[in-house]
């Protein structure tokens, strides 16, 4: 119980895919790390802790007060500016601002498909050039003949909750007009007469940028 207890406390509810970038040495520390629709900040103990810059943002002025407060509770010494309400797609940070930007279970809120690309365009304008992009978003990867398309990008899931849900093709073009190069293979989570969870860990490209 006190292994768990210290894990909790080190790491509070990390994403396990983004905790496994972390023990491939991908985000060392001293990174800046911005986290682009934040919630609560269950992605940001960890950061919090180990003294990383860490910047946030999320539409809910509630998300953003508990992210204050979790860091202010681990002696972060960030300013609450760091954290900011604003929509992903309108964002007041500056261009190449971020070594690192979160998006977990972001994007498949997008109403559609502009919404979705105003979105991503805005995450790929804030980050580095060599900078990281992590994202988990719902796809219809391993579960194709389970959603039900409503308009456009927007299926009915088996859980019975409508998601703008992306697919291979449309990641690996977008990763490619993005400039960005894959970091690992696209993976996908099915869960169970739910949904299909894909993580997406794409690098941006120095080139394309000097």
């Amino acid at each position: 119980m006190h292994v768990i207890s210290d894990l909790e406390s080190q790491f509070g509810g990390i994403d396990i895919y983004l905790f496994d970038q972390l023990l491939r040495g991908r985000m060392p520390r001293g990174m800046r790390v911005l986290d682009a629709g934040c919630g609560t900040g269950r992605n940001l103990v960890y950061f919090l802790r180990e003294g990383y810059d860490v910047h946030a943002t999320d539409l809910d002025a509630g998300a953003i007060a508990a992210v204050r407060r979790l860091a202010a509770r681990l002696e972060s010494q960030l300013p609450p500016a760091n954290f900011r309400i604003e929509p992903v797609e309108r964002m007041t940070f500056p261009d190449a601002f971020a070594d690192v930007v979160l998006s977990s279970a972001v994007l498949h809120f997008a109403a559609d498909e502009a919404q979705f690309d105003a979105m991503v365009r805005e995450m790929w304008r804030v980050l580095k050039p060599g900078g990281l992009f992590f994202c988990r978003l719902a796809s219809t990867i391993g579960m194709e003949q389970r959603m039900r398309r409503i308009e456009g990008r927007r299926f009915r899931l088996p859980d019975g909750s409508d998601r703008f849900l992306v697919d291979e093709s449309m990641l690996v073009a977008l990763t490619r007009s993005l400039g960005g190069t894959l970091l690992d293979p696209l993976k996908t989570s099915v869960v169970q007469d739910q949904r299909c969870m894909t993580t997406w860990v794409v690098r941006k490209d120095l080139h394309r940028y000097d």
